[in-house]
């Protein structure tokens, strides 16, 4: 029997991590990688070069696949009715996808479904956003509904004029439409990750708390501490719904603010974003959990039954390496190494400032001490702490 192939868009550090995870399953990993030098080029057996806008690319890709399947959702919708057209089956499908492709379509079908989000409106002139902001108050969030990530395509803004670029440019058609969001008042950011399979099944994760940074995640802990039961289970029940209602196959991350009760009740949960892929807030899952977010997320759209989402440890923090003042960073690596806990993980990048380089994920029993030796061992990665370890 020929072993299973799946075709993945996306050449990044998401689809470098899926292809242990695919070996490990005895999977054939195809992938369509930006460069050949890149994160998921340089461990890939089987990378064609191509881009996730190039149809014959694509198709290409998907020749002989049992499945498609992605690292990031840019992926334009023409493109997988192309696949579709093939009868390869698209996983998540694009009809789901277009939810976490353009922030309108997704506030607009989330507030349908009664769930809990900011108050929002699109917005096209500054007319529009001086409207918002009389309604909701100074200062709202105005995001782009197509493109934005890791804090691009976010801005706080008190008055129109600081979108004026953004909002010129989605009236001449040549940049794309906005929506305004309410700042929401929140007490800290958590994330629900789920996997769902064509034949119904879902398992989630524990939720966690994500500590962003500049926009983008530093850390993830895992489970979110002191977290109140009913808010885990609320946070729980709206990201199964959203899996549900949406039609999600595969790995689905929901990312929520935590917000106080003023009538003094548990804390409240608001949507904030959704992806439909592995996420930053599932790296942990890798060492902390019995089955990582990236071996879930294959078995999903290959529809085989889904593994337990179960901690190993009490308490798993990931650190994310934004950066680095080193060219090479394993050359920390014995330092870093020096505590035999600390799991590495680097994404064969090329050195940027704040570029994702790599996360670092400790687990034990005391979260404090857990989240010390995760910072410290990023720090190292970064350049920031010597190359010698004390204990060494």
């Amino acid at each position: 029997m020929s072993e299973p192939v799946v075709a993945v868009v996306g050449g990044g550090q998401l689809a470098r991590m899926m292809t242990s995870a695919a070996t490990a399953l005895g999977l054939h990993l195809r992938v369509l990688v930006e460069q050949d030098d890149g994160a998921t080029g340089r461990v890939s057996a089987d990378a064609p070069v191509g881009l996730a806008g190039d149809e014959d690319a694509v198709l290409a890709l998907v020749d002989g696949a049992d499945v498609l399947t992605f690292e990031h959702e840019h992926v334009p919708s023409t493109v997988l009715a192309a696949v579709a057209r093939r009868g390869v089956p698209v996983r998540p499908s694009a009809a789901a996808l277009h939810h976490a492709q353009d922030k309108l379509v997704m506030r607009a079908r989330l507030t349908e479904l009664g769930l809990p989000c900011p108050r929002w409106a699109p917005v096209g002139t500054a007319d529009d956003v001086a409207r918002f902001l009389a309604e909701v108050g100074r200062p709202c969030v105005v995001k782009t509904a197509r493109g934005g990530y890791d804090g691009k395509g976010v801005r706080l803004v008190r008055d129109a004029g600081a979108v004026s670029d953004w909002l010129a440019d989605a009236a001449a058609g040549t940049g794309p439409a906005l929506l305004a969001e309410e700042a929401v008042a929140f007490s800290r950011e958590l994330a629900v990750l789920v996997a769902r399979r064509p034949s119904g099944e879902v398992v989630s994760w524990p939720v966690v708390e994500s500590v962003q940074r500049d926009g983008v995640c530093e850390q993830v802990i895992a489970p979110a501490p002191d977290l109140d039961p009913r808010t885990a289970a609320a946070a729980q029940r709206v990201a199964r719904m959203v899996a549900e209602q949406l039609d999600v196959v595969g790995v689905l991350a929901v990312e929520m603010f935590e917000v106080p009760d003023m009538a003094g009740g548990p804390p409240q949960i608001v949507v904030n974003e959704l992806a439909m892929r592995p996420h930053n807030c599932g790296h942990w899952t890798i060492d902390g959990a019995v089955t990582s977010q990236f071996e879930q997320h294959l078995r999903a759209v290959l529809d085989l039954p889904l593994g337990a989402t179960a901690a190993r440890a009490p308490w798993s923090v990931m650190v994310n390496v934004l950066g680095s003042d080193l060219d090479d960073l394993t050359d920390a690596l014995p330092a870093v190494l020096a505590d035999p806990e600390v799991k590495v993980h680097l994404y064969g990048k090329q050195v940027r400032p704040g570029r994702k380089l790599g996360h670092v994920t400790v687990c034990g029993d005391d979260l404090a001490q857990v989240r010390t030796r995760a910072v410290e061992a990023a720090a190292r990665l970064r350049g920031e702490l010597p190359r010698t370890h004390p204990t060494s």
